[in-house]
């Protein structure tokens, strides 16, 4: 976290859950924006500082359109911007579940269809 402070103009946080922003703040540049899409409900509060210092910005949308959607996808493409994911077999959805009510996720679960049996 220390080697990238200051290094992003954006960071697109799609949590969508309560959860602490202010260790993610300092990593953007100055005028950098934290983009909130689709949170509802609180956030622990976040620190002044880094804002008021780097002059950055926090910003939010629900979902956004098709339209912005289409940007966010031609952008990631663009910018070889990829999700991490764990890639399981359909027969281990059951694992996948018992690890994810134990917190045991560090990427998104993605089913491999291709594992499904005709």
């Amino acid at each position: 976290m220390a080697s990238a402070q200051n290094g992003f103009d954006l960071i697109i946080d799609t949590v969508p859950v309560k959860h602490d922003i202010n260790p993610y703040l300092p990593l953007l540049d100055v005028d950098g924006t934290y983009a909130i899409v689709g949170q509802v409900g609180l956030l622990d509060e976040p620190h002044t500082a880094p804002l008021l210092m780097g002059r950055r910005r926090i910003s939010g949308s629900l979902i956004g359109g098709i339209k912005e959607t289409q940007e966010m996808l031609d952008f990631c493409a663009e910018k070889s911007i990829l999700p991490d994911c764990e890639m399981i077999r359909m027969d281990e959805i059951g694992e996948a579940f018992e690890r994810m009510e134990k917190s045991d996720v560090r990427y998104r679960f993605v089913i491999d269809m291709g594992s499904l049996k005709a």
